[in-house]
This record gives structure tokens, sequence and C-alpha cells, in this order.
């Protein structure tokens, strides 16, 4: 299979299913931003961390392409025979989420991102993921993907956890308002 296509040479790509589209449109803008945080993720994940770390970033990475699948699918019918994130992959989220934070000082202020590099990439990350979870409320017709939703904007708060995390764990500082 050859990477170069022609296909997408005056502006437009297929989407699954084959409709062709403008690069420009939605769609392509929320499961471009999907990818582009999944090679932070990847960024983050190759740094020097804790193992756990490692294979919670590797199982984020394989649930954003399965995301990413529903957001490139405008088929109804065939958006039933895709792959789906469930209740658990919400929930494992979510425990995460509360075990890091209750090692975590209390909040009090907002903090600005940094304290470190990596903690910094943590917060890049974030921020696309918030920017995704936008653009995927652009897109009108998923309906059957609640738990898409879910789990992107749990993956931002992962993300501020992660990175608060890793600010401690490295002996960096955090920078509060």
């Amino acid at each position: 299979m050859k990477i170069y296509t022609k296909t997408g040479d005056k502006g437009e790509t297929s989407l699954f299913g084959g409709q062709r589209v403008p690069k420009t449109h939605e769609r392509l803008e929320a499961y471009g931003a999907i990818d582009e945080l999944n090679a932070w993720i990847g960024l983050i994940a190759d740094q020097n961390i804790d193992d756990a770390y490692k294979m919670m970033l590797l199982a984020v990475q394989k649930h954003l392409f399965i995301v990413g699948s529903h957001l490139a699918c405008p088929d109804k019918e065939k958006i039933d025979t895709l792959p789906r994130l469930t209740d658990k992959d919400i929930s494992l989220f979510e425990q995460a989420i509360d075990t890091l934070d209750a090692e975590l000082p209390i909040l009090k202020n907002f903090i600005l991102p940094g304290g470190s590099t990596l903690s910094s990439y943590c917060q890049i990350a974030r921020t696309v993921c918030r920017r995704a979870e936008r653009n995927m409320l652009r897109i009108t017709d998923l309906t059957g993907c609640e738990h898409i939703f879910i789990y992107v904007n749990r993956l931002s708060d992962f993300l501020f956890v992660l990175a608060r995390t890793l600010v401690y764990e490295f002996d960096g500082k955090e920078k509060h308002l």
C-alpha cells in the first residue's frame, strides 16, 4: 500500500464509508484533534515515567483510535459495527483520577501550566483534548456515541491530574496564580 494516494491533492478526503468531504469538514477537525492528542499522549508515554502511567497511556492511545473511528463514520449502520467505549473505560479513568488526586495538595488557586517539561507536555495534551471535545460537539449526528464524549472529557481531567502528579514526582514546582 502506498503512503500517498493523490486523492487528497485537491483538498478533499474520504470518510469511513467513502463519502468525500473537504479537508476542513467538521469531522476532520474533530478526528484530526484526536490524532494530534494521540501523538502528544505518545510523547508523554515515551518519557521516563512509571510503568503504570505508560500502560494507562497506551490504553488511552488505543481508545483514541476507537474515538477517531466513530468521528470518521457518518453512516449509522456502519457505526454500529465499530468497537465501543464502555462505562468500564470511563470508570477506570475516574479511579485513576481519584487515586492520583488523593496524593496531591488540595487546589486552592488556579495553577499555571508548567513546573516541569513533562508536566507541560501533559498540559498541552489537556488543551488539545479540550479542543477535540469542542470539535466533537459540532458534529450533530453522533447519536449513540455518548461514551466517547464522556471519555474525552474524563481524559482531559486525567491529563490535568497527571500533570500535577508529575510535577511533584519530579521535584518540580507548581506555579499558582
